[in-house]
């Protein structure tokens, strides 16, 4: 017995281990998908491509060697500057890399390893196929609202791109939606979609006739479709109160706080892909949550 709980602990050590190795090297992958991200970010919106040149400085075009372009620890190591003009680096490049990376972690952590439940009482994803999923959705959204903070535009990679690869994936991964067969999930991925597009785009021709001018831009509608397409439609009603209730508020404190003329300066897209990061790790347990309360006696 002795023996036998010995090599039970051991193997529980060496899980455990595991867990924590696959966890530090997410935190990596996302810093350096959060790299790739900031070219991106910049080459996108200016028609460029994201594969050649290689990365250079945007003041003196100097190529930068691959030992100032290691994610976070460089721009920690030249202190915001170029190594070569000493130009500034704008710190959003950092931010993205450290944001990336926490998303990233938090997407792994989520997956429910050997029945564990994930921390900060995250809704736990059953489905190892979920993760990858997850990165590349949190890539999309933190691509979007970047471009849309300097730009007020939503590249239509992310948007329809989105739309066709969340279709796709539902085809490919059932669990994606909840779902056991393939049309099940397509049929609940194209519903999600449509709602999306469909809803906020309503909401975008009611704002123009009341307000005489237009709500919001039109890539918040395509966006909102490809939250839909990956996520269902219940991200599509989580999503569309949130993000309401968050941008109700930011422009609450901005009048409160003098910063009036910056309300009209921050897009609807951030606030959307906000409260879709939220459902990913929290909303469908809010959403049992609710219903919970609507039928007290249905758990009974």
């Amino acid at each position: 017995m002795e023996t036998g709980g010995i090599q039970t602990t051991d193997a529980a050590e060496v899980l455990a281990l595991g867990r924590h190795a696959f966890a530090l090297l997410a935190w990596v992958l996302g810093a350096c998908v959060g790299s790739f991200l900031n070219v991106c970010i910049y080459r996108i919106p200016r028609d460029e491509s994201i594969v050649a040149p290689r990365s250079h400085c945007p003041h003196c075009k100097q190529m930068i060697p691959w030992y100032w372009n290691i994610p976070v620890l460089s721009y920690l190591q030249l202190r915001g500057r170029c190594g070569f003009c000493k130009a500034r680096i704008t710190p959003r490049y950092v931010l993205v890399e450290l944001l990336v990376a926490v998303l990233f972690w938090l997407v792994w952590q989520q997956f429910a390893f050997f029945g564990e439940s994930p921390i900060f009482g995250m809704t736990p994803s059953m489905h190892a196929a979920l993760v990858p999923i997850g990165w590349l959705v949190i890539s999309g959204l933190v691509l979007g609202t970047f471009v849309d903070f300097e730009h007020l535009i939503i590249p239509d990679r992310v948007t329809l791109g989105g739309i066709v690869a969340g279709l796709l994936l539902s085809a490919a991964c059932p669990p994606l939606h909840g779902a056991t067969t393939i049309l099940e999930s397509v049929s609940r991925s194209a519903f999600g979609a449509g709602l999306g597009w469909g809803l906020l785009w309503g909401v975008a021709i009611v704002g123009r006739l009341i307000f005489r001018k237009e709500a919001m831009g039109f890539g918040d509608v395509k966006l909102m479709g490809a939250i839909g397409a990956f996520m269902g439609w219940q991200a599509v009603l989580f999503t569309l109160f949130i993000s309401s209730f968050a941008g109700s508020l930011a422009g609450i404190l901005m009048v409160l706080t003098g910063n009036k003329q910056m309300q009209s300066r921050i897009p609807y897209g951030p606030y959307i892909a906000l409260a879709a990061v939220l459902w990913m790790f929290w909303g469908p347990t809010w959403w049992q949550a609710y219903l919970s309360l609507l039928t007290p006696g249905r758990g009974s």
